[in-house]
């Protein structure tokens, strides 16, 4: 990443490393890079960490053990044998060099140097501050698990490994930002997984060349699929460990982006952000009888307004026994800029729900609903069908289980109405038309987006189209081109 540095060799001096920590990290001037000197046998031991990010309790047994060898130790001889020894835990590691020293400080392990030796001694005592795994807000079931990712790589991982205790499941982890240094985790299950796909998520991940990735999971997914101005997810997003799980028991990959509670699956289709968790959690008929809802939910977010609309400006185009469809009262503005003020509208509302405290959401809710909505009626600014289809509409958005195919779907749905204002039936089939074959030409790495309806596959089509028992479902599916196809004998 960036130029090749010099990798530069432990000093066999404690006071070098000092002046080098100084420099380099701040020892000193940063109030929480924290720094210890002890003496044993006569020769200088210095400890370093950063005290947000460790175990205060581990340390200070570990102080506790090395003082201890001036009173229990006689052989001085081997002094650097019996301090690694007398280091107190289960994940201790030598490293050569100070760039590797720097990066695991930074990350919150401590560093032990010993004066006369040229090797470092890297402790895992990290403790990163976070809140407890709880069910996520946007995945919520009615029954299940309630407990999903956290902020923290180390509880995420340790959160899929109580899913899959199977020794072939594989966490590999790099850090990416030539500054911030984020840890990624590429999780597989080594037998399941395509070895070409892993290698194009390596490849991707390793070739990211950038300051830091403050906005964690979001700044990967736009380095690793070049997404642009698509405004269709390339991407599946999760917080819940056991989507994750089911996922790479299907032959996915995941990625994890430490101070990130989501967790990226690839690669993904359309169908795959129109699934929930919910469906699986009851019985096949109840959860087909669901998927179905949430299909209807998702059609009427994008479709039932521009055809409401053609129907408004071409009343001969319905059927016998509909013709009740369409305003009763044309009111003072046009009706397709009625909709596009509507749909914006709500958009204002979602928005204003995200950055509204909660014991005031009642409030702005009743405001939206009785104030504006009714006022709004009364003065001619809208009519009674339009706020009616809108709100069916915003209700099939947020019925989309993915909150970024439901805005993708909103921009669709505005991009439809205009075009059915403008040219009509022609209108809405080239619209309809081009919404179908933007759909088939994304490919999430090198995956068709709208399998398996392009290209055609009956039978992973019926496992979408219904829910099916786990017994039934024997097979994985061909899109992630697993090298064990099979989940049951």
């Amino acid at each position: 990443m960036g130029q090749l540095k010099e990798k530069v060799p432990v000093p066999n001096k404690v006071k070098e490393v000092q002046e080098y920590m100084k420099k380099r990290v701040g020892v000193g001037t940063s109030f929480d890079v924290g720094f210890r000197e002890i003496t044993i046998f006569k020769k200088k031991v210095h400890l370093y960490y950063l005290t947000g990010l460790c175990d205060t309790s581990v340390i200070v047994q570990i102080i506790k053990k090395l003082v201890s060898i001036n009173d229990q130790e006689r052989n001085t001889s081997k002094l650097p044998e019996v301090i690694e020894n007398r280091l107190v835990h289960q994940q201790v590691d030598k490293v050569k060099n100070m760039d590797e020293v720097v990066d695991q400080l930074l990350s919150g392990l401590i560093v032990v140097f010993i004066d006369g030796d040229s090797e470092a001694y890297i402790i895992d005592v990290r403790k990163y501050p976070g809140r407890a795994p709880e069910e996520p807000d946007t995945e919520k079931v009615v029954r299940g698990s309630r407990d999903g990712f956290t902020e923290n790589i180390i509880e995420n991982t340790a959160l899929t490994r109580r899913r899959i205790r199977d020794e072939r499941l594989r966490n590999e982890i790099l850090k990416v930002g030539e500054r911030s240094k984020t840890d990624i985790c590429i999780s597989y299950i080594q037998d399941i997984a395509d070895d070409g796909l892993i290698k194009v998520i390596k490849k991707e991940l390793e070739n990211i060349e950038i300051d830091g990735i403050a906005m964690a999971d979001k700044t990967v997914e736009e380095f690793l699929v070049k997404q642009r101005f698509n405004p269709f997810p390339m991407v599946r997003y999760t917080e819940r460990p056991d989507i994750a799980a089911t996922h790479l028991f299907e032959g996915h990959v995941l990625i994890m982006v430490d101070t990130s509670p989501s967790m990226i699956i690839t690669p993904t289709t359309y169908f795959h952000h129109v699934q929930h968790a919910q469906e699986y959690r009851q019985s096949p008929m109840i959860g087909s009888f669901v998927r179905w809802i949430r299909f209807i939910g998702i059609l009427a977010s994008v479709f039932l307004l521009p055809m409401w609309l053609l129907f408004v400006m071409e009343p001969t185009l319905l059927p016998s026994g509909l013709e009740f469809i369409g305003p009763n009262e044309q009111g003072n503005i046009p009706i397709f800029v009625q909709i596009l003020l509507a749909d914006i509208g709500v958009e204002f509302l979602r928005m204003a729900a995200i950055h509204t405290p909660t014991a005031l959401s009642t409030a702005m809710g009743l405001i939206a609903a009785v104030l504006i909505g009714q006022i709004a009626i009364d003065v001619g600014l809208f009519s009674p069908e339009v706020i009616l289809y809108v709100s069916i509409s915003a209700i099939g958005s947020f019925a989309t289980p993915s909150y970024e195919l439901s805005m993708a779907n909103k921009i669709s749905r505005m991009l439809l109405v205009l075009i059915t204002a403008m040219f009509g039936v022609e209108g809405l089939t080239v619209g309809f038309t081009l919404y179908i074959l933007g759909l088939s030409h994304t490919k999430s790495l090198n995956t068709p987006f709208l399998w398996p309806f392009i290209p055609f596959n009956l039978n992973a089509l019926v496992q979408i189209l219904f829910r099916l028992s786990v017994p039934a479902m024997k097979d994985r599916p061909s899109i992630v081109h697993p090298r064990n196809n099979y989940r049951q004998p």
